[in-house]
């Protein structure tokens, strides 16, 4: 895990399938994923060591929404019908055991979000799946009754932990690692801006209400400084456009108003949705 936080920017970050691949232990290589199977569990290990959800173009809506309870925890479903199965044996030694786990999430075409520690603090055999949290660290039993304060963190938190790094590496991803606005390239410096937060009932955490911006454009539009319409051209508050200040707000607000998005999805199913570009506009407008 240690290995991954220097790589992934301490999990903010996707990596490639070959870049997790050059993992070594006592200098051996030793995969940490199973891109036949799903689960990995190291011969030399009773307990799996890591998880993967594959990534679904067809469900760029909500990737990770069947997978979600009304308890905001992640299930992840068994291997095939057999608890018995192998791999659903590992996964219930990691539990038994509360021992941490790696869940890799498919944010692209052999593109991964490793997200850790996980734990997995029950199992729903009806279902034929187990309980996924990244809060707890594996403190919750089995059979622990939560409190619905418990209950309402726990929703806030796995979305917090779980869900934002997720819909983070899945628009820098679509987005090529490019601020829409300005283009700049560095990760380090980009977000995962909402069109629509994600407080809001139309915040849908899908690819096409997000934009890809460095962080002074993600602040500039969380303000309604800078404005996005829904025929991708970005306007700047009009009182900004009079001001005199030093370059920055010359060339990285002023020079933009009027200009079209830099860096745009190749797949239009990802681009901003125009529907939630407009509602956004239309209170960039009203803040004005």
């Amino acid at each position: 895990m240690d290995w991954f936080s220097l790589r992934s920017n301490d999990g903010a970050d996707a990596l490639t399938t070959d870049e997790i691949k050059d993992f070594r232990f006592d200098g051996a290589p030793l995969p940490l994923m199973d891109l036949q199977r799903g689960i990995r569990k190291p011969a030399v290990l009773e307990a799996a060591l890591s998880f993967r959800t594959v990534y679904r173009p067809e469900g760029a809506d909500r990737p990770y929404e069947d997978a979600v309870g009304v308890d905001g925890l992640i299930r992840y479903k068994y291997r095939g019908t057999d608890p018995d199965h192998p791999d659903n044996r590992a996964l219930r030694v990691a539990m038994n055991r509360r021992l941490p786990l790696i869940w890799f999430f498919g944010v692209g075409t052999a593109r991964y979000l490793p997200t850790y520690p996980v734990f997995i603090i029950k199992e729903e055999p009806n279902e034929l799946q187990f309980v996924v949290d990244a809060v707890s660290r594996g403190a919750l039993g089995a059979d622990s009754a939560l409190e619905e304060t418990v209950k309402r963190y726990i929703t806030v938190e796995t979305r917090r932990r779980l869900h934002q790094p997720i819909f983070r590496a899945t628009v820098i991803r679509a987005y090529n690692t490019r601020c829409a606005v300005c283009a700049l390239g560095h990760a380090q410096l980009l977000d995962a801006a909402h069109i629509i937060p994600d407080r809001d009932e139309r915040g849908i955490a899908a690819v096409r209400n997000g934009l890809a911006l460095c962080k002074i454009h993600h602040a500039a539009l969380d303000s309604h400084i800078l404005g996005v319409r829904p025929d991708y051209v970005v306007e700047i508050r009009d009182d900004l456009l009079h001001e005199v200040d030093g370059p920055m707000l010359r060339y990285g607000l002023q020079e933009r108003h009027g200009e079209r998005l830099m860096a745009l999805p190749t797949a239009r199913s990802e681009r901003p949705d125009r529907a939630l570009l407009e509602v956004a506009y239309g209170e960039f407008r009203a803040a004005g």
